[in-house]
């Protein structure tokens, strides 16, 4: 039993000391801790959120707790028909999405200006297993959302780490 528990100490005390880090989870700068997110779907909410829980951040619920303000003008994704099987169906779907924000410092200054970003994927369609494609295009949707917040995050800790220089 005393091994056993020294032996869990000893990896946990590798592991903490290797760098390791939860996936998903970012170095967030000192004044990127709390962001208030105006507009945009409830999808990059979620996956924002998210990311921010996991890096020691939280959403805050109004612009005056925030040390950043992400506002974001456009946030769509469209779906179409890349190729049509013989019976006239969808055999390929490419979801591509345009998102447009701008990041705020907690005193109103920009940080980041009229940014776009643009993503896109594919994937093929199965006409025989359609309850499976659509949770497929969920998991896709919720992966191309991460993609955004990691280029969102990113790109406002080399803002703040410009501005500090």
């Amino acid at each position: 039993m005393r091994i056993t528990r020294s032996a869990i100490l000893i990896a946990a005390l590798l592991t903490s000391a290797c760098g390791y880090h939860l996936r998903g989870a970012y170095d967030l700068p000192a004044g990127m801790k709390a962001v208030f997110l105006q507009g945009g779907s409830s999808a990059l909410r979620e996956q924002l959120n998210n990311a921010l829980k996991s890096s020691s951040g939280r959403l805050v619920d109004s612009p005056e707790k925030a040390e950043v303000v992400l506002r974001i003008m456009g946030d769509t994704i469209e779906r179409r028909a890349l190729s049509l099987s013989e019976r006239g169906r969808s055999n390929e779907i490419e979801l591509a999405g345009h998102l447009e924000y701008e990041m705020l410092d907690s005193k109103g200054a920009v940080l980041v200006t009229n940014e776009p970003i643009d993503f896109r994927r594919e994937y093929f369609n199965d006409q025989q297993d359609v309850i499976a494609k659509d949770n497929e295009e969920t998991v896709i949707r919720t992966e191309m959302y991460q993609q955004v917040v990691r280029t969102i995050i990113n790109r406002g800790r080399a803002a703040l780490q410009g501005k500090a220089k």
